[in-house]
């Protein structure tokens, strides 16, 4: 019988033995279930020394620290009542298109240009960045490409990019999904934060021409140009003048941070600045006028891109509808006295990057008549 017993329990032992190694085999791991941490951390490796080279003296913080900390002491010298101005927005279904191409090396200008083009608005520097980038697969390549990108565009406007966050999360995101976007932190002083309040009628719309699309419209252009007219990112259609549609959609974001900081600094007063995005002409430019007020735009004053003529052809769209929810040809317009309209115009001009337009003017507003005239 104690042999009998003892023969027992070595099988047990046996068995449980093996049933531990099936469960050990079995068990859940963050990897398994859809996050890697190593590329993650492997992620982080490859952006580090990208992101160190928009650091300036008023980083106090690594890459890597739980938050970033940035001093304020040496910059607020230079103001008396000094206001922090904020902005966040992402790049939108632009995205979409660098999937379609595989060409992501443009994005992280895309949502640098477009927070700081807001925040350009109100008379604000830009000081400090962030971002948040959402997969569901983390490629540390891919990362390594968009965040380099974004600290080059940081660089170029003395921006430090001080931290954000690479979120891999499958189920919330579909397969092969990039989401992009960004914060930015800045600074103005507070008698000088640019309201709109100053605006008269008489005064001059100066515009600053876009690259493209920028990152508004683009729903709209994938359904009339993918959708409607069943092309591909790979055509060139004659009106693209040999352009390939994919490379033209993706045409970088232009920041406007120089020129108009220039502008500032030469003590001309731009009255109000409308960053035309979503919305367009038409719903953007009212929203720095002073009530009882209008403008005109002169459509034939400056160069509209040809894949804005395409996009209205193909899909057959109304002027003013288009004229409400793509640029048209103008980034940001900024309105100014008729005295200083050519000044303006030179100092952005000489930006060998930028283009400045006088587009019209501002009216007084007549009752059941748009807001924004196109003329």
């Amino acid at each position: 019988m104690g042999k009998t017993f003892g023969g027992s329990l070595q099988a047990f032992h046996k068995l449980s033995i093996n049933f531990f190694q099936i469960l050990l085999q079995m068990s859940v791991t963050y990897q398994n279930s859809g996050v890697n941490i190593q590329n993650g951390n492997l992620a982080v490796q490859k952006i580090k020394s990208a992101v160190q080279k928009t650091y300036n003296q008023n980083v106090l913080t690594s890459l890597g620290s739980f938050g970033s900390a940035f001093s304020l002491k040496e910059i607020i010298n230079n103001y008396n009542e000094p206001v922090l101005v904020q902005s966040t927005d992402g790049v939108g279904t632009k995205l979409i298109i660098a999937k379609m191409m595989n060409k992501f090396d443009t994005i992280g200008q895309d949502v640098v240009a477009n927070n700081v083009n807001d925040m350009l608005c109100m008379g604000a520097k830009p000081l400090t960045f962030l971002d948040y980038i959402g997969c569901s697969r983390l490629d540390p390549d891919q990362m390594a490409i968009i965040v380099s990108n974004m600290a080059d565009e940081c660089a170029k406007i003395n921006v430090a990019l001080v931290g954000g966050e690479m979120a891999e999360m499958p189920g919330v995101y579909v397969d092969g999904e990039v989401d992009v976007v960004g914060m930015v932190t800045g600074i103005a002083e507070k008698s000088q934060i640019v309201t709109g309040q100053n605006i008269q009628n008489g005064d001059t719309l100066v515009g600053l021409a876009s690259s493209g699309l920028h990152t508004n419209g683009y729903s709209l252009a994938r359904k009339v140009i993918f959708e409607i007219a069943k092309m591909s990112v790979n055509d060139t259609p004659e009106e693209l003048n040999g352009s390939q549609i994919g490379d033209v959609l993706l045409e970088p974001h232009r920041n406007y941070t120089l020129p108009i900081h220039k502008v500032l600094e030469e003590k001309l007063e731009i009255k109000g600045m409308a960053h035309i995005t979503g919305g367009g002409f038409i719903e953007n430019i009212p929203r720095i006028l002073p009530e009882g007020l209008a403008v005109e735009v002169i459509k034939n004053s400056y160069p509209v891109a040809p894949i804005f003529h395409l996009i209205q052809k193909l899909g057959e769209m109304d002027e003013r509808e288009i004229y409400k929810t793509l640029n048209m040809g103008i980034g940001l317009v900024c309105v100014v006295s008729p005295s200083i309209t050519q000044q303006v115009c030179d100092i952005i001009n000489s930006f060998d990057d930028q283009q400045a337009y006088i587009i019209g003017k501002v009216t007084k507003a007549q009752e059941n008549k748009n807001r924004v005239e196109l003329v």
